[in-house]
């Protein structure tokens, strides 16, 4: 096992770097996935049948809620990688959590606007916009669900064993998880919400 000292520590082995390798072809294949979502959803935004519209369900004030809190989680765990890079353990622990609870806190604004969209009859079933709006919202946040326990995870083992090379490649590589679901709310943000109240 190679060990090179001018690498972050994340880098730091061979084995380190073929998992941010084969984890990067990962998100390869995630992108595939959401391109689809949104191939899908333009393709049918404007099918709504007797439902309504994206410019008569959309609220701005969750929307923006949102953002900000994927916005200020991506520069927390940025803020984390670097406390890890630097060997402050305790430092990263705090913004790796900071992320989880913006993220917590993302996914408590989304409910409520799953919500609020079955409440004023924008359900699953009501019309392909529905249908493939809630799919590809539901999708993002089942993401960031997952994101949110294996964050915890990270956190558990930086806590046990410290930074390693071992910890340090699994943190690295999470935040690249986190950062993709950031750059997907982007695109959801811009192409779903502020493209449909117009």
């Amino acid at each position: 096992m190679k060990n090179d000292n001018a690498l972050p520590l994340e880098y730091s082995t061979d084995q380190n770097k073929m998992n941010i390798l084969g984890f990067w072809v990962f998100l390869g294949a995630e992108v595939m996935l959401f391109a689809t979502l949104f191939a899908t959803y333009f393709t049918l935004e404007h099918r709504t049948g007797n439902g309504p519209t994206g410019a008569e369900i959309f609220e701005i004030a969750p929307v923006l809620i949102e953002t900000i809190l994927l916005l200020t989680s991506s520069f927390t765990i940025g803020l984390g990688v670097h406390a890890m890079r630097i060997g402050r353990k305790n430092a990263m622990i705090t913004f790796f959590s900071i992320t989880l609870l913006l993220g917590l806190a993302f996914l408590g604004v989304e409910i409520y606007e799953f919500v609020h969209y079955a409440q004023i009859g924008a359900g699953l079933q009501v019309s392909a916009f529905t249908g493939v709006l809630l799919t590809t919202l539901g999708t993002h946040g089942a993401h960031v669900t997952f994101g949110l326990f294996w964050g915890l995870f990270i956190i558990m083992q930086v806590k046990k064993r410290g930074i390693t090379p071992e910890t340090a490649n699994k943190s690295f590589i999470f935040s690249l998880y986190w950062h993709f679901l950031d750059v997907v709310w982007i695109f959801i943000f811009s192409f779903v919400y502020l493209k449909g109240m117009m």
